[in-house]
């Protein structure tokens, strides 16, 4: 009973106590007797050699020092699909035959509460009404009986089977097949076979919308091959699977709206062409994809891009962009809405932080969510004024001008700063006043005098004020209860400046600093109550 080997063992995915294993041998390691499995450990510090023993090399391994024999009854080849959920849900027969079971289930959207089958019947009414499965870590290795899974979870909608002994493709499709309403479906963290040639299409996952396989050592070319099974799939997760190379889907995943790539080190920046042209294509996640670049070369400078036309949320975090030019490139994504781009070398230019968050929302004209922070109209307005303020000089000295007819800026000047001429066209170019050097930074310098006026109250009389440049709104707002003996009120403020046109600017966070709102010496805060 301890040399029981099950049939087709080879690439068969096993648990050793908490540890997980590939089998890549099964036979006989002299000078010992019985039957030995040389498996190959997903840790590799679990190991003691590359499958070479006595000179002999039995299997290969990845790792040097990844492998190692051990006897048979050691090995947990795993259950079924639906002794895993009667397990997991507490209707298994020897089980509840030894003492009752208490459990909840969802029922749909509904939540219920069972204590101890009374018979087989209830339990098949139980488990037919189950619509999310989830099977994750518990050792699911095959799919059981043809039609078993039909016959008793009738109405099964969502399965998470991450993390468990799946060794091929060809088991999730035989488990999936017998789920006629399968819409989500997780099988991360099984290391599987997939296939290597195209299929014969089937219905199996005809209403599959999302699909998670990460950590699964699947290929982006795998992907390509399995993906024509799968033509209403919305959402797909492909996270740490070494994916280095992208290729064009044709006539497949043109209904995909995510796509996570994070935790895969692709080639280089230009791989993203490859899935550009994906129709529905919404939210890309690129995690730690080892990106150094972006660029998008089909259109110049203030131009849109004809790549990724539906993209709106971006992820490009812990990456290795370095360049202001890759932040240039992506206001050309003609539906961007929301970046995510923390922790890459860029974030280290600037060394504030404030100043940095400017920058990027200044050169990306239709952005409305930068690192899962809103941008309200205010900071839009505010770091666009700063940024067309900031680079003036440089303007100037690369062959901008006011007068129109005069005005050439270089190409230089524009591939830094393509957004800097419509910047001008919405604003006016900057004024020579503006651009003049900044003094030294003293406190008399940093002080704004403002006029301070309550429009609704004509009895209290404007009075002048000078405040430092750096005092928050929610300190401006301190000092005003006090000098205009204001009650427990809520203040609004605003400002008017001669250079906006008679128009208001909300001073609607109450943690930024003035400066933040490029109000200046000379404007008028506007306070109500």
């Amino acid at each position: 009973m301890t040399d029981w080997v099950p049939s087709e063992a080879l690439g068969r995915r096993v648990l050793c106590g908490t540890e997980y294993a590939t089998v890549r041998y099964v036979g006989s390691v002299p000078p010992t007797a019985g039957i030995w499995l040389g498996v190959e450990w997903d840790n590799p510090q679990r190991g003691k050699h590359d499958g070479t023993y006595e000179g002999t090399q039995y299997f290969k391994c990845r790792h040097p020092r990844g492998g190692s024999f051990i006897r048979p009854n050691k090995a947990n080849f795993g259950v079924d699909f639906l002794t895993a959920v009667k397990n997991r849900y507490g209707l298994n027969d020897e089980q509840d035959a030894q003492h009752g079971t208490e459990n909840t289930l969802v029922f749909g959207k509904k939540t219920v509460e069972f204590v101890g089958m009374d018979s087989i019947a209830e339990q098949q009414s139980q488990l037919n009404q189950l619509v999310d499965i989830s099977v994750c870590d518990c050792a699911v290795s095959h799919a059981g009986q043809k039609e078993e899974i039909s016959r008793t979870c009738a109405n099964i909608r969502h399965i998470n089977l991450s993390k468990n002994l799946i060794s091929s493709w060809e088991t999730v499709t035989a488990i999936a097949s017998e789920v006629q309403n399968l819409e989500t479906l997780n099988v991360s963290g099984n290391k599987m076979k997939f296939p290597s040639t195209s299929t014969s299409v089937s219905s199996v996952f005809s209403k599959l919308r999302v699909l998670a396989l990460n950590q699964t050592e699947i290929t982006w070319t795998e992907v390509l091959l399995c993906a024509p099974g799968w033509p209403r799939l919305e959402e797909l997760y492909l996270t740490s699977n070494n994916i280095m190379v992208l290729e064009r889907p044709d006539n497949v995943l043109q209904t995909l709206k995510l796509l996570d790539l994070s935790d895969n080190q692709l080639l280089d920046g230009n791989q993203l062409h490859q899935i550009a042209h994906l129709p529905r294509l919404e939210q890309l996640i690129l995690r730690n994809s080892g990106i150094a670049s972006i660029d998008f070369p089909d259109a110049g400078f203030g131009c849109k891009t004809k790549m990724f036309p539906s993209l709106k949320h971006l992820a490009i975090n812990d990456n290795k962009i370095s360049q202001w030019s890759s932040i240039n490139e992506l206001d050309k994504l003609p539906s961007l809405r929301s970046l995510q781009c923390h922790n890459n070398p860029l974030m280290d230019t600037e060394k504030n932080p404030e100043t940095l968050r400017q920058l990027i929302i200044a050169k990306i004209s239709q952005l409305e969510v930068l690192n899962k922070s809103e941008i309200p109209p205010a900071e839009r307005k505010g770091a666009e004024l700063d940024y067309r303020k900031i680079f003036g000089n440089d303007w100037l000295a690369a062959g901008g001008n006011w007068n129109p007819e005069k005005n050439n800026p270089s190409e230089e000047f524009l591939a830094a700063h393509p957004r800097y001429p419509l910047l001008c066209l919405k604003y006016g170019a900057p004024e020579e006043g503006e651009l003049k050097a900044q003094q030294p930074l003293t406190l008399k310098n940093q002080l704004l005098t403002l006029t301070i006026k309550c429009p609704e109250k004509p009895e209290q009389k404007p009075v002048q004020k000078k405040l430092p440049e750096s005092m928050t709104i929610q300190r401006v707002k301190g000092l005003l209860y006090r000098l205009l003996k204001i009650p427990g009120s809520e203040l609004k403020l605003s400002y008017e400046s001669s250079k906006l046109e008679g128009k208001e600017v909300e001073l609607d966070n109450d943690l930024k600093p003035l400066q933040f709102y490029s109000i200046e010496s000379g404007d008028c805060v506007l306070v109500r109550w």
